[in-house]
């Protein structure tokens, strides 16, 4: 039997309770019939499952009420059940689901269009589309710049990730589990190095004063700059490990772009929309890209992206280009524009600032105490634990894992990423409480004592 469905949203209380371990026999249950009936290929980090969720908690089917330090992987910004959400969503159910914009359009999906002309850096003349998921942002991106330019090659880099299409699979660079057996892939992409400080050859100083020189000196002699439609980035990596390029790099690389008539592509996808202290991790150095991917953070949980850009580069392709039957849903529009509403009301990205003055001192307390600790790294409420065999660069996963795992045991939920699967990364509700946040801090001391 499940436990009783607590109230979500607000109501739900905020602190970590174990009534059984975890995963408990009510989620075994459920993970049985999911085995059952649901495709291999999907895996989970961990298999309990849902009831509630709100702030900082996720509660499961035995009751238990977890600390969430992985927010969806950074979709859940707002909390899972943010009261204007949910209030906008559900006024707009009742009104109707779907017409398709493509046939019949609403206001909402407008209204989204124009708080991210808005929000997005720049102040040049911008236009919008939005679609389901970040894969098809950062694909139909790269369909805007191509059609733009009328050049074919896309420039990516090391450890990046873009999505699981098949042209944003080999954008990827990380093989297992994203890209094994799924090729051929998508031709006319092209890998530079990223400026990853910690892993840099000659180390962190020397990636500041030569990885640009190395990827522009890369892209003229390999490909051309005359033949590059786009250069996509993540300002601050996801899956490849939370990497956060020195001061420099992107302002340099958007210059280089600009020179070239190159489109800059901003992959905002799991750091924009206040996860880093700021509405888009580009705003921490003042760059201002082409066109910027949004989706993850954007809509509270519910399915939306968005490709927000200059007016004269999103309007260069034909009437019927671009478009897709679920893309801008009226509901997760609503569900968008309460989202963003709420990161105004509540200022979230001051409040993902002083989620990383918690986390990163305390991380970095850690890192002293325990030389399996390589690299501490992030910005705002987007901060990693990069795991390695001590007094060397080599990665260590196992490490991870067993941190990970620990967490979990214990009622916190953390996520592991990067490219060697050695990163601890911290993505927490940007409404969680302090008290919550620290406590999930110690549970994750405590961890690294049992290694």
């Amino acid at each position: 039997m499940t436990a009783p469905v607590p109230a979500g949203g607000p109501t739900l209380p905020q602190q970590r309770r174990l009534l059984t371990e975890v995963p408990g026999p009510a989620s075994r249950e459920l993970f049985e019939r999911r085995q059952r009936s649901v495709a291999r290929g999907l895996s989970h980090v961990l298999p309990v499952f849902v009831t509630a969720a709100g702030g900082g908690v996720l509660v499961d089917a035995d009751g238990n009420s977890l600390i969430d330090l992985g927010s969806g992987i950074a979709v859940t910004s707002v909390g899972n059940s943010a009261e204007l959400v949910v209030s906008r969503v559900t006024e707009q159910v009742a009104q109707f689901t779907h017409t398709c914009f493509m046939v019949a359009p609403y206001e909402g999906y407008v209204e989204v269009c124009e708080q991210l002309n808005r929000l997005t850096p720049g102040e040049h003349e911008k236009k919008s589309a939005l679609f389901n998921s970040g894969a098809e942002a950062v694909e139909n991106a790269v369909k805007i710049a191509r059609h733009a330019t009328g050049r074919e090659a896309v420039v990516v880099f090391d450890h990046a990730y873009h999505g699981r299409t098949n042209l944003t699979m080999a954008m990827t660079a990380k093989n297992m589990p994203y890209k094994q057996g799924f090729g051929p892939f998508a031709g006319e992409v092209y890998r530079v190095p990223m400026a990853y400080p910690f892993r840099w050859p000659g180390g962190p100083a020397a990636c500041a004063a030569e990885a640009l020189d190395v990827v522009t000196g890369l892209i003229h002699a390999q490909v051309g700059e005359e033949n590059v439609a786009a250069l996509v980035i993540e300002p601050i990596q996801g899956e490849g490990g939370f990497v956060v390029p020195p001061d420099g790099f992107l302002p340099g690389l958007a210059k280089f772009c600009r020179t070239n008539g190159i489109v800059f592509i901003a992959d905002e996808i799991q750091s924009g929309l206040c996860r880093t202290g700021d509405w888009f991790a580009v705003d921490h150095e003042g760059v201002v890209p082409d066109l910027v991917t949004t989706a993850k953070g954007i809509a509270g949980g519910l399915p939306l992206a968005g490709v927000t850009g200059r007016a004269e580069l999103m309007d260069a392709v034909h009437p019927g280009g671009l478009g897709g039957t679920y893309g801008g849903n009226p509901v997760a529009c609503a569900a968008a524009l309460g989202a963003i509403d709420t990161m105004q009301k509540q200022d979230l990205p001051a409040a993902a600032r002083a989620i990383g003055d918690v986390m990163l001192p305390r991380l970095r307390k850690l890192a002293a105490q325990y030389p399996v600790i390589g690299d501490v790294r992030g910005r705002g409420a987007m901060v990693a634990v990069e795991l390695v065999r001590p007094g060397t660069l080599e990665p260590d996963a196992a490490a991870a894992s067993k941190i990970a795992k620990t967490c979990h045991a214990a009622g916190v939920i953390v996520l592991t990423c990067g490219t060697y699967g050695n990163v601890l990364r911290l993505l927490p509700p940007l409404v969680i409480g302090t008290e919550l946040l620290d406590e999930g801090l110690s549970v994750l001391a405590d961890a690294f004592g049992t290694l």
